[in-house]
């Protein structure tokens, strides 16, 4: 047994009939899932904060698509966050209000808009991922590079298992 998590080597197969030990290493998952997501939630205020001091830390994660994807409609943003338009629409009239975002005509279809980050959007964002990323780094200096690689493997593994069997 690893004695931090209470629960079996990490090279144990749970046999067909050993559900008490496949239920502990449940359990263990659980809870340590469960502070992982605690302190992820305060570490998203802090990082919005960084962006504007006013933004929602909801609102950091549609930034970052609109990082990564440049310009995008309102509905193409909800269905990629797996939220409602109303929710998303709220988040990018507070981030416009901000001048983190603009909207502008979509080229393809007049009646529709394009969203986009604002230069200063996009200065703030990677500000502020910058100053995420060294602290990241600052917290994790102390791991080997194969355990870091290991744990974002099975975080992908877990994340796309969510994906498959959503409950």
């Amino acid at each position: 047994m690893d004695a931090k998590l209470n629960t079996p080597d990490p090279g144990h197969a749970v046999a067909p009939g050993d559900d008490a030990v496949a239920d502990a290493a449940v359990e263990a998952l659980e809870q340590q899932l469960s502070m992982l997501w605690r302190r992820a939630r305060s570490n998203s205020y802090k990082v919005a904060r960084r962006v504007h001091p006013d933004m929602e830390p909801a609102a950091y994660g549609l930034l970052v698509i609109l990082q990564r994807e440049g310009s995008m409609r309102l509905t193409d943003i909800a269905a990629s966050v797996g939220v409602g338009k109303p929710s998303v629409s709220r988040q990018i009239a507070m981030l416009e209000q901000l001048g983190l975002v603009q909207k502008e005509a979509d080229p393809l279809d007049g009646r529709a808009q394009s969203i986009s980050l604002t230069d200063a959007g996009n200065r703030q964002l990677t500000a502020a991922q910058t100053a995420r990323r060294q602290a990241f780094h600052e917290l994790m200096e102390d791991w080997d590079v194969q355990d870091l690689t290991c744990l974002g493997t099975l975080i992908a593994q877990l994340n796309e298992t969510y994906i498959q069997d959503s409950w």
